[in-house]
């Protein structure tokens, strides 16, 4: 089954980028990965030799997020959970809660599955009871790429029932300080649990993901994968990056970005423009007149922001913008004056 024509589902932050732009288009922490994550990655160049073997991976992330070894599906970063899922699971009637990341629509649609959308409405916050009840696969982002909207976890676990597959889409929960609306450590029945490590981590060039659900559905997809899907160095980081002290470094920047997100929202919310509210992930999603139209300009004075027009339900006066350390983010506004906003 082809896509709709209306927006590129294949459209991502990545194509923003280049030609000695700044970014503030793709959402990978910058400085990273961290030095003490590098050379643990170039040490493991050493073993290539061998096949790669996950269960040390598998077991960190387990004890990371309070789950059993079998429910825990190691992956070559979220992009290749959607696709095993799109495979192995046959909806009769997908829902995709939307805006949000295109990827999983676009996995569902590639695999022949018709798709549903359930575009939120003020705000972008979730309303249950929009879902149709007759969905038997919904797919859900939380806190949602690109709108930055962390949804209650209730609310969330509450579209689960018999018959029924939530796949939530986390892939930007450890920007959230606790992370108190994860379903990971929760894990109800029926829900499935993407996670990413190449955001926080600076590993998209890697790929490092993983699922966590119920041992049956992670052995379907298990058999779906590829041998040796996710490569040494993958795995080496996967473990690294579930350590304690992993976290806790997570944890501090979370609460870092967090500041210094709230404070870009302000002073663009002073200019006029509206801002989604009660952002909660590494970047912020705002109407601007003529959104296409600013892009452009501001790529003419070396700026690369993420257009919103190829997410389903926001629009060429949409954009995405990531939050970057506070003088690069002062940069971005003084330019932003310049251009009348």
């Amino acid at each position: 089954m082809t896509r709709p024509p209306d927006v590129d589902l294949r459209h991502h932050g990545d194509a923003e980028v280049g030609d000695g732009l700044a970014d503030f288009a793709v959402n990978v922490r910058t400085g990273t990965p961290p030095a003490w994550l590098a050379e643990r990655i170039r040490a493991s160049v050493a073993d290539l030799a061998a096949y790669p073997d996950p269960r040390a991976a598998r077991r960190a992330v387990a004890r990371r997020d309070g789950r059993a070894a079998a429910e825990v599906l190691l992956t070559a970063g979220a992009a290749e959970a959607f696709v095993l899922l799109a495979r192995v699971l046959a909806p009769r009637k997908a829902a995709v809660v939307h805006p949000q990341f295109t990827e999983p629509e676009a996995a569902l649609r590639a695999a022949g599955h018709a798709v549903r959308r359930v575009v939120l409405g003020k705000d972008f916050t979730l309303d249950p009871a929009d879902v149709p009840d007759d969905a038997d696969l919904v797919v859900i982002g939380n806190p949602t790429n690109p709108t930055s909207v962390l949804h209650p976890a209730d609310a969330v676990a509450s579209l689960a029932r018999p018959g029924r597959t939530v796949v939530v889409d986390e892939a930007f929960m450890d920007c959230v300080p606790g992370e108190p609306e994860s379903l990971a450590g929760r894990l109800p029945a029926g829900i499935a649990v993407i996670r990413s490590l190449t955001k926080t981590w600076g590993l998209a060039g890697l790929r490092a993901g993983y699922v966590l659900a119920d041992p049956h559905l992670v052995g379907r997809l298990a058999d779906a994968q590829p041998l040796w899907a996710v490569s040494t160095p993958a795995l080496v980081a996967i473990e690294a990056c579930s350590a304690p002290e992993a976290v806790a470094e997570a944890e501090a920047w979370a609460v870092e970005l967090a500041a210094e997100r709230d404070r870009l929202a302000a002073e663009l919310a002073a200019r006029g423009l509206y801002v989604v509210p009660e952002a909660r992930a590494s970047f912020l999603c705002l109407r601007v007149p003529d959104g296409l139209g600013i892009r452009a300009l501001l790529r003419q004075r070396g700026y690369a922001v993420r257009r919103g027009d190829t997410f389903p339900g926001l629009g060429p006066d949409w954009l995405r913008i990531t939050v970057r350390d506070r003088a690069s983010n002062d940069v971005l506004l003084e330019t932003l004056g310049e251009l009348g906003i």
